[in-house]
């Protein structure tokens, strides 16, 4: 069991690559669930543009349904590598268990508050009674999922962690092309509109979800989830708590950073410039996916090296996934840069929202590849259970440095919704060099050392 998926052998960037390919490819579908019922719902005769701002508007609520999925999952699935790395096959199978059970209780626990406060919740993100009532048809649906959502995305972290890269990507295969395939049915076929596109995810995620638990339970995984291994231990289980905080902190600050910007763009032009915000988020999400593939790909290798105490190879495995993460986002900069038309006109028709999308574009991903720095440092952190600069970092780009730029900008020289966009490439210079720079001064030497 423990010589099976060694990453302490062979080459370092094969290894990555290897769990990365999947995974990213995995992450690119996966957002297909979001992107998806944007691009069909954008597209929705007459009531494109309002039924478009108003799913933007339940994008906090899903994000920090997610939060809660990242917690128990990305908490754990490092702590299982380093465990197997350690050959601590228990003590990884106990993470696992003690993560899914973690999972359900808190996707309970979501189910009954956010359905219980959803009206004042959507209005405090910047609904409009134009935009509420396209918010509410589909967060109310989509919310009847929350369990999938905790399952398929909780628990997909621990068939990575244990080197199922492939199986981990047919996860969210299942779910995205079911997703494809039911999205255009219900929409417009049977006229569900945006309550059609929320019962696709829906069912898409429970098919996702069926499968990993088929999976983790079955003889091919190398830890199978049992009913022993689900009892709750309150040291695991603080461990788990302490080290997802960092993916949980990040998406709860993206949830609080999207409710700013919705408020804030409102304010200062209308449902016009939430509805590019929804797109830009959408683009974000395309474009940092392969970034988050790559980053999910290094972590199970650099925690297995480093319970194993293969120091050289950890230092090989960060310099492969920062150099990667940085090339690519540069690339992808100078794409958005010259065609943001295109990527817009992928979500919607509208000839004002186009118009004013170019601008806010260019300018919200100025120096996106600074990203990378964050992204990287952030990785580091987590594989090798550096919950405290992992948090920290989570909340300085976001709590300390965006939502405030988001709040004065607009303020200055007139700047207005431009204000708004500026926030994103200001936080990314600052926030990434602080997060990259930091961890090769702590981390870097304390890896030598121990060489």
């Amino acid at each position: 069991m423990a010589e099976k998926n060694d990453f302490s052998q062979g080459s370092i960037s094969r290894n990555i690559i290897g769990l990365a390919l999947p995974m990213t490819l995995a992450q690119l579908i996966n957002v297909l669930y979001s992107i998806v019922d944007r691009i069909y719902i954008g597209h929705i005769p007459h009531t494109s543009a309002q039924a478009l701002t108003g799913i933007g508007l339940t994008l906090p609520i899903i994000t920090v349904i997610m939060a809660f999925a990242n917690l128990f999952g990305m908490g754990g699935a490092p702590l299982c590598s380093i465990a197997r790395g350690g050959h601590e096959e228990e003590k990884a199978k106990k993470v696992m268990g003690n993560s899914f059970s973690m999972l359900l209780l808190s996707g309970a626990v979501l189910i009954v508050l956010c359905l219980a406060f959803k009206k004042p919740l959507l209005y405090l993100f910047g609904a409009s009674d134009v935009t509420f009532p396209y918010a509410d048809a589909y967060i109310t649906i989509y919310l009847c999922g929350t369990l999938f959502v905790m399952i398929s995305l909780g628990m997909n972290n621990f068939i990575n962690a244990q080197g199922f890269g492939k199986m981990g990507m047919l996860t969210v295969i299942l779910g995205a092309v079911t997703n494809i395939v039911l999205d255009p049915v219900l929409i417009f076929v049977f006229h569900m509109g945006v309550q059609g596109a929320a019962i696709a995810t829906v069912i898409s995620q429970g098919l996702s979800a069926f499968w990993v638990l088929k999976f983790l339970t079955g003889k091919k995984a190398i830890l199978t989830l049992d009913r022993g291994s689900m009892k709750l231990d309150k040291k695991l289980v603080k461990e788990i708590t302490a080290l997802g905080t960092s993916g949980f902190v990040m998406s709860v600050t993206n949830g609080a950073v999207q409710i700013v910007c919705n408020a804030t763009l409102f304010r200062y032009g209308g449902d016009l410039y939430v509805g590019i915000m929804t797109v830009i988020n959408s683009v974000r999400e395309i474009i940092t996916m392969p970034v988050t593939g790559l980053t999910s790909g290094a972590q199970p290798v650099i925690g297995y090296n480093y319970g194993a105490g293969c120091y050289d190879r950890v230092k090989k495995a960060i310099k492969f996934m920062s150099a990667s993460c940085i090339i690519f986002t540069f690339l992808m900069w100078a794409v958005l840069f010259f065609e943001p038309a295109f990527f817009l006109g992928l979500f919607t028709s509208e000839p004002k929202l186009i118009e004013a999308g170019v601008p806010a574009m260019r300018i919200y991903f100025c120096g996106i590849f600074l990203m990378a720095l964050q992204f990287s440092g952030q990785s580091t952190y987590v594989a090798l259970n550096r919950a405290k600069q992992a948090v920290f970092f989570s909340l300085f780009r976001k709590v300390i440095i965006v939502i405030p730029l988001t709040l004065i900008f607009p303020l200055i020289g007139g700047l207005g919704t431009s204000g708004v966009f500026w926030a994103e490439p200001v936080s990314n210079a600052i926030g990434g060099t602080a997060s990259f720079v930091t961890m090769l001064i702590t981390v870097w030497p304390t890896l030598q050392e121990k060489n």
